[in-house]
């Protein structure tokens, strides 16, 4: 595939200041997304339209679709179950009492059920950061991380993927069929601007990785060789997913956090959500099976 080829469209310029977390939803036909700073969740459909926003009671880091209907969210030092037709917000779990400059990350579902997800410090500062599974009991899997980001599965599900970001550096993990992690090894580490985001990968079992201040995804073949990016037209790009009927539609959220208004005046386009095609077809989403685990 020619990457470079690809022309990002903005099919929603919704100025989100940290947005994150997209995930097709495929059983409702839509995409959701997060804009983390602004407490807001957004629902759109493939093309950018119907459009609604949902309020927030706190800093939301991810919010992934859960079988039977709902959203398993991330909110500061604890998981809820959100239901957007009703409004409702039902706790689920907390944890980190003692952390409480801490929120939660980035977050993914696993091919069995699980809900794997990083939390991080809220300052950027300290290496308060750990990575979890929740499958009704939490288990954490690594720590000592600022800022985590990206959990994601290779297609056979024996590679797992998890990011430091302020390193740098994409891991990579062994995983056995109880989702035990071992062997980390460094999968990349990104030489040139930006650092890594979110990750996502697709049918071939390439990783994409969205580069915050370098303004494009990278898309990395299984051995992490770098196989070819995509630019877009503002600085903050924080992860992809893929969707639409045929998961070959790449969703990409961005940012303009931390950005001066001399900047954000440059690059209208920050914190819109972008859209493109790829040739090549993403894994889907999977639900989090709150019923299995309860």
């Amino acid at each position: 595939m020619n990457a470079q080829a690809i022309a990002p469209e903005c099919i929603w310029p919704v100025g989100a200041k940290l947005g994150e977390g997209p995930v097709w939803h495929a059983d409702e036909g839509v995409l959701y997304f997060v804009d983390i700073k602004g407490r807001k969740l957004h629902r759109c459909g493939p093309d950018g339209g119907n459009r609604e926003t949902f309020d927030m009671p706190d800093e939301t880091g991810f919010a992934l679709p859960v079988r039977g209907g709902g959203l398993i969210c991330g909110l500061p030092g604890q998981l809820v179950h959100y239901d957007p037709a009703r409004a409702t917000f039902k706790p689920v779990l907390t944890l980190e009492d003692q952390l409480p400059g801490n929120r939660m990350n980035d977050a993914s579902v696993a091919p069995d059920g699980a809900l794997w997800f990083g939390s991080m410090d809220n300052a950027e500062e300290a290496p308060t950061g750990a990575l979890y599974r929740f499958d009704g009991a939490l288990r954490r899997h690594d720590h000592g991380y600022v800022i985590t980001n990206g959990p994601a599965f290779s297609p056979d599900r024996r590679t797992f993927y998890h990011t430091d970001t302020l390193q740098k550096r994409v891991y990579a993990f062994d995983v056995d069929a109880a989702g035990a992690l071992s062997n980390r090894r460094t999968f990349v580490e990104i030489a040139g601007s930006g650092y890594p985001d979110g990750t996502s990968v697709d049918a071939d079992g390439c990783v994409w990785v969205a580069l915050f201040g370098g303004g494009r995804v990278e898309r990395y073949s299984p051995a992490g060789e770098l196989l070819d990016f995509v630019v877009f037209p503002c600085p903050n790009v924080t992860k992809i997913a893929f969707g639409g009927p045929d998961l070959r539609t790449a969703f990409a959220t961005t940012a303009w956090k931390g950005m001066s208004d001399e900047e954000r005046g440059r690059h209208p386009l920050a914190g819109a959500l972008f859209a493109f095609r790829v040739p090549v077809p993403g894994l889907p989403a999977h639900q989090y099976i709150m019923d299995k685990f309860a």
